[in-house]
């Protein structure tokens, strides 16, 4: 599962909520966060000196060196395996869920991002296509990551947006290039939704896009509060916002994986 959105409109809410939803059931769950400004760990209920202590893989140089160095000068390998790094960098999180801090790959004054580009992307490609586990990936804000690819191979992408009309149509750019990548399933997901207008006005846009709407999550205080509080939402399980999502993942399990039960 991909999600992504406009910045700002909680993605990163729905992403750690779905993995502990995951988590929960039993099932082996990496939550992947690519975003440029990683904070999932804090979502998931690592403490603020452990999410500053970790080193996203992007800027694990020597790392990135082993992996993709040749005998050639500016040469490089593209094409690795990746399992031990699973194995290796995986977090495990309060919330259930092992974490994965990916990063952004900055290019060098001088230098080349390839390296550290193959690496994320063997590593997207292995969690997402050849391993057996549910895997969620908080992505880029914006569009980015469908311009690189690294969405491409998921089952499903969701879409999250807010009633605001801005993120309603960086919506609109995400739903058309994602379907574009023949990405198989997109769905939009409403989220801080206050009152019968709101709602309408995302279905509306869903039903324009020819996008179903997948959840509508309700405006919950105790999420923003406990954000400011520096405490994770996952920890009140009878929150609104919290429980929808929660729902949204079982709706998840039953389209992707008819019958699934805990691994």
């Amino acid at each position: 599962m991909a999600v992504s959105g406009k910045g700002g409109v909680g993605k990163t809410l729905v992403a750690g909520a779905l993995a502990w939803s995951f988590a929960r059931k039993g099932i082996r769950t990496i939550a992947i966060d690519a975003d440029s400004s990683p904070n999932l760990g804090l979502t998931l209920g690592l403490s603020p000196g452990q999410v500053e202590s970790i080193i996203p893989l992007s800027e694990r140089e020597d790392l990135i060196e082993s992996r993709t160095r040749t005998d050639y000068p500016g040469v490089y390998r593209l094409h690795f395996t990746v399992d031990d790094l699973i194995e290796a960098h995986a977090l495990s999180t309060p919330s259930g869920p092992f974490l994965l801090v990916m990063g952004t790959v900055r290019a060098p004054g001088a230098g080349c991002a390839c390296p550290a580009h193959a690496v994320v992307r063997n590593l997207l490609r292995s969690l997402v296509v050849e391993r057996n586990e549910a895997v969620v990936v908080d992505m880029e804000a914006g569009v980015e990551h469908l311009g690189r690819g690294t969405a491409e191979r998921v089952d499903a992408m969701l879409v999250v947006t807010d009633a605001n009309l801005k993120s309603l149509q960086a919506a609109g750019r995400i739903l058309d290039l994602a379907r574009a990548a023949g990405i198989p399933r997109v769905m939009l997901v409403g989220n801080r939704v206050q009152g019968a207008d709101q709602e309408e006005s995302i279905r509306a846009f869903g039903r324009q896009r020819g996008i179903p709407v997948a959840a509508l999550i309700p405006f919950d205080p105790a999420v923003p509060a406990a954000e400011i509080g520096g405490r994770t939402p996952l920890a009140d399980p009878g929150s609104p916002a919290v429980s929808a999502i929660a729902g949204l993942g079982e709706a998840l399990l039953a389209r992707t994986v008819p019958g699934s039960v805990g691994m």
